[in-house]
C-alpha cells in the first residue's frame, strides 16, 4: 500500500526539499516501491573541469530513494549509501530510478540507477534505508 494516494500529493509532499527543488529535480513516476526522477544539467551542476558535481549526483540519488522509500514507509531516511560513479554526462539531463530491494520492518534496500538522456550509464547507487 502506498504512502502517497497519487503523484501529485508526493510532489506536493517533497516540494518541502528545498536542496532538491533548487537543483531542478523533479519527479516524473512514482509506483509502489519505485520512483524515477530526473534533473536537467546547468552550468551550476558542473564542476572545474566542467563535469557534473558528484554531489549534484548523489542529490538525485538521495532524492528518488527518498520519494521511493516514502511511498512505502513514511518517514524513511537514508542511514547508509554506497554510491559508484561510472561515466561522466555527456547529455543535457539524468535521470534516476530507484527500485526497492529489500523491505525489512525496520530497514530496507533500494538500488538507484542513473542514466543521462542519451542512454549512457551515470551511477550506481545502494541505499540502505531506516524507517523511523
Amino acid at each position: 500500500m502506498s504512502a502517497f494516494q497519487s503523484i501529485e500529493e508526493a510532489r506536493a509532499y517533497f516540494e518541502g526539499d528545498r536542496f532538491a527543488r533548487e537543483s531542478g529535480i523533479t519527479l516524473d513516476e512514482l509506483a509502489c516501491e519505485q520512483s524515477v526522477c530526473s534533473m536537467p544539467l546547468t552550468d551550476r551542476h558542473r564542476n572545474a573541469e566542467g563535469g557534473v558535481m558528484g554531489g549534484a549526483i548523489f542529490t538525485l540519488i538521495d532524492f528518488a530513494f527518498a520519494v521511493a522509500a516514502n511511498n512505502t514507509h513514511r518517514p524513511t531516511v537514508a542511514q547508509q549509501v554506497s554510491v559508484n560513479f561510472l561515466s561522466g554526462s555527456r547529455g543535457s539531463r539524468l535521470i534516476a530510478t530507484a527500485s526497492c530491494k529489500k523491505n525489512g520492518k525496520t530497514s530496507c534496500v533500494y538500488n538507484v540507477d542513473v542514466v543521462d538522456d542519451l542512454g549512457r550509464d551515470i551511477a550506481q547507487a545502494v541505499v540502505t534505508g531506516f524507517k523511523l
